[in-house]
């Protein structure tokens, strides 16, 4: 994991929440919206890449788009808790497409699973495939009624 800049600033901090906002911003377009030339605008964008703070950038989907109406938070709590049950276990994980996000978390429970489907049929399939022959002690699903918001830009906190 990189370390924390010390020099982080204002500056970086509207660059990324820029990125965050729309990444396919051109470095122009940056450079002018931060005050800065395109040769210091890219000097920062490579340093921010360089030290992992960029990690490439990504469409936004609109699952709905897609025939997907149903967002699940997947509550996991196991009795294994050893290296090769965990590896087992996250390679079952990241074969579900459906699943977006995959948390280790403390607790009560011991994973939490974002998923995307169709619908309640498609999130039994998807449970019917992570339960088999894994051994969990409890799986639950918290169903999302409505996204308040989503992906809010991350900014340095100093």
């Amino acid at each position: 994991m990189p370390s924390y800049d010390r020099d982080f600033d204002e500056i970086d901090n509207r660059l990324l929440a820029l990125l965050q906002g729309d990444a396919s911003l051109s470095q122009r377009d940056l450079a002018e919206r931060v005050g800065l030339s395109q040769n210091a605008c890219w000097r920062r964008l490579n340093r921010l890449t360089e030290t992992g703070v960029l990690k490439g950038s990504r469409a936004v989907v609109d699952p709905s788009a897609l025939g997907l109406q149903l967002t699940v938070f997947i509550m996991i709590r196991t009795r294994h808790h050893d290296d090769a049950w965990a590896r087992r276990f996250r390679a079952r994980i990241e074969a579900q497409p459906e699943i977006v996000a995959f948390h280790r978390i403390g607790g009560e429970w011991d994973y939490m699973a974002k998923a995307v489907t169709t619908g309640m049929a498609g999130y039994d399939a998807l449970y019917k495939r992570l339960i088999v022959d894994m051994d969990l002690e409890r799986v639950t699903g918290v169903f999302s009624m409505e996204t308040i918001f989503e992906g809010r830009p991350l900014v340095s906190p100093g």
